[in-house]
């Protein structure tokens, strides 16, 4: 079974990916932010995958989150999405899929499926 740790600020759209995560029989837990991440990457779940928008509020990004996703949870596949393009951005963690938003939901299931 794959976990996948969704996190995003807009609450339109993590509703929206947890159903269609759900639908693809993906087992999701819901973050609004990279502290609430933090929080379930700490626990007692061992998550799959991590997917987190890049800039969120609150002072944790979706970097900070893959970071130590990577530290907590060794062989967890991340995937980093953002507005922004690419070049904008800070560099990534090795590994990391990226995903410009916004993007369609086979796009997402295909980068998770791809990492």
């Amino acid at each position: 079974m794959s976990n996948v740790l969704f996190v995003e600020d807009e609450a339109d759209l993590r509703t929206l990916m947890f159903e269609a995560l759900s639908d693809q029989g993906y087992t999701v837990t819901l973050a609004r932010n990279g502290r609430e991440a933090l929080l379930a990457l700490g626990g007692e779940v061992t998550f799959s995958h991590v997917i987190s928008d890049i800039s969120m509020p609150e002072g944790v990004t979706g970097i900070d989150v893959a970071n130590q996703a990577a530290q907590m949870q060794p062989g967890v596949r991340i995937v980093l999405a953002s507005g922004y393009q690419r070049s904008q951005l800070p560099p990534l963690p090795p590994g990391t899929r990226f995903l410009s938003k916004p993007y369609r939901i086979r796009q997402l299931i295909n980068a998770l499926q791809d990492l």
